[in-house]
């Protein structure tokens, strides 16, 4: 840790906004200027719209995450997680991976701490369900869905097939429907390989409470991205909860009852649960209550961003909705991010702060290879565009969009490698316990059983 006097700007956080205001921040300051220090339980930022390829193999999952110590060089990077704040101290309280937790002084705060998986109290869900937010998810869910795919294969039992090739995944937002289409194309491809596994022999199901699916590309891309994927054979029920899945068996509240070792959850976010630690003003659903500056209400140096903070929309508000506020996507947290670099900048130095305007760009989202749906707005003209046209659309603006020239030079290699070679459908579920094979060969061998206390030797033959 720095040990100089030179004030420094604490960045609770290394997700898009953490990453971005504090490369922002390092690129407009002087040398010497203040220190930045960056903290996040993992050195790496995720970007999550390459998850589901990630999960499917069309990317390297390395290609998916930012390392920040080395995008951020002249940055201080803390691995480990803000447990408190004292705002009238400017102390944040740090626990590290390992060791005791200490003290660290700041002059300046963005709260960057994104989201969170947005649960329910389920019964069974937490012992079932697998996540879409981490690029651990990400591999983990590959592997799975590999190893059902081999454990089908492999047995005779007709309940323990069924179960192992049906697939729920819960949530039809960008998350869900981008997940279901890209595994469920992995899986088709996969099946050529195995001898008693065929596509017809899978189930994949799509749930999700509202009425539409993919809503932030309009009711008309939506519902062309239900017929497709029901097209492929994906059952698709809308206006639908799941009440439980314990021990895989999931029942949903229409009265449909599947048995399923695959349980996706992708039903939204939530902002993180330690803002509430932090003494921060927050609005109704637990986001941090900020300004259009980014600042967060009643404070002239903090300021927060992204997922975790609740940001009025001005475009929205400019045409008279007063209660327009920015949805929580990446679109926006790399804007706004931007903007709060220049205002803690700017506050630092005394000068004014501007105020986050963005107009809705549109939006994009791949349903597997060469298929997906995508809305472009320019101005007042929305151009709606689906099937491969959409998908090159996708690709083109994430793999733009990704952080860094090293990344974005990976990624379209992976791409361009899987134009001439074939999907890898390699499930690697020993990475989880890659010790246990190790252990079994090195443990000590069990001593021999002691005789019994009643047995007498027996008397040796003459």
């Amino acid at each position: 840790m720095s040990t100089t006097e030179r004030p420094r700007i604490l960045v609770v956080g290394g997700g898009y906004v953490g990453l971005y205001a504090a490369r922002r921040i390092l690129k407009k300051m002087r040398y010497g200027e203040a220190t930045v220090t960056v903290v996040d339980p993992r050195s790496y930022m995720t970007y999550q719209p390459f998850l589901p390829e990630a999960a499917a193999g069309s990317i390297s999952p390395r290609h998916v995450v930012v390392p920040l110590r080395r995008v951020l060089p002249k940055a201080e990077v803390l691995t480990g997680r803000v447990t408190t704040i004292d705002q009238d101290r400017k102390v944040a309280t740090i626990a590290p991976l390992v060791g005791e937790a200490y003290e660290l002084p700041f002059d300046y705060l963005v709260i960057a701490m994104g989201a969170v998986s947005r649960t329910f109290p389920i019964p069974g869900l937490a012992e079932n369900g697998i996540g879409m937010k981490g690029v651990e998810e990400a591999i983990g869910l590959r592997n799975h869905v590999l190893e059902q795919l081999d454990k089908a294969d492999s047995t005779t039992d007709e309940e323990v097939r069924r179960k192992a090739l049906t697939f729920v995944f819960i949530g039809g937002g960008f998350a869900g429907a981008e997940s279901i289409g890209e595994v469920e194309d992995m899986a088709r491809d996969a099946a050529k390989y195995y001898k008693n596994v065929k596509r017809e022999d899978m189930r994949f199901l799509l749930v999700d409470v509202a009425d539409k699916i993919l809503p932030e590309v309009g009711p008309k891309l939506g519902a062309y991205g239900k017929e497709h994927l029901e097209g492929r054979g994906v059952e698709v029920y809308l206006k639908t909860g799941m009440d439980s899945c314990v021990d895989g068996h999931v029942v949903l509240n229409n009265g449909l009852e599947v048995d399923s070792n695959t349980i996706v959850w992708t039903a939204g976010v939530k902002p993180n649960p330690a803002l509430a630690r932090f003494g921060l003003p927050l609005g109704p659903r637990g986001h941090v209550d900020t300004q259009a500056t980014l600042q967060v209400q009643g404070t002239d140096y903090i300021w927060a961003a992204g997922d975790n903070a609740q940001v009025p929309d001005m475009v929205g508000r400019r045409a008279g909705n007063e209660n327009a506020w920015c949805p929580p996507n990446a679109q926006h947290a790399l804007r706004q991010a931007k903007v709060l670099g220049d205002n803690v900048v700017s506050g630092m130095r005394g000068f004014p702060q501007k105020e986050y305007s963005h107009a809705n760009k549109g939006a994009v989202a791949g349903l597997g290879l060469h298929k997906g749906v995508a809305m472009i707005v320019m101005g007042k003209m929305k151009i709606k565009l689906k099937g491969r046209l959409a998908w090159y659309m996708h690709r083109a603006y994430h793999g733009m969009a990704m952080p860094t020239f090293n990344r974005k030079i990976r990624v379209f290699a992976d791409w361009t490698l899987a134009m001439f070679l074939k999907r890898e459908v390699v499930s690697l579920g020993a990475m989880e316990n890659p010790r246990e094979e190790f252990y079994e060969a090195a443990k000590p061998a069990p001593a021999p059983a002691a005789a019994g206390s009643g047995d007498k030797p027996k008397a040796k033959a003459s």
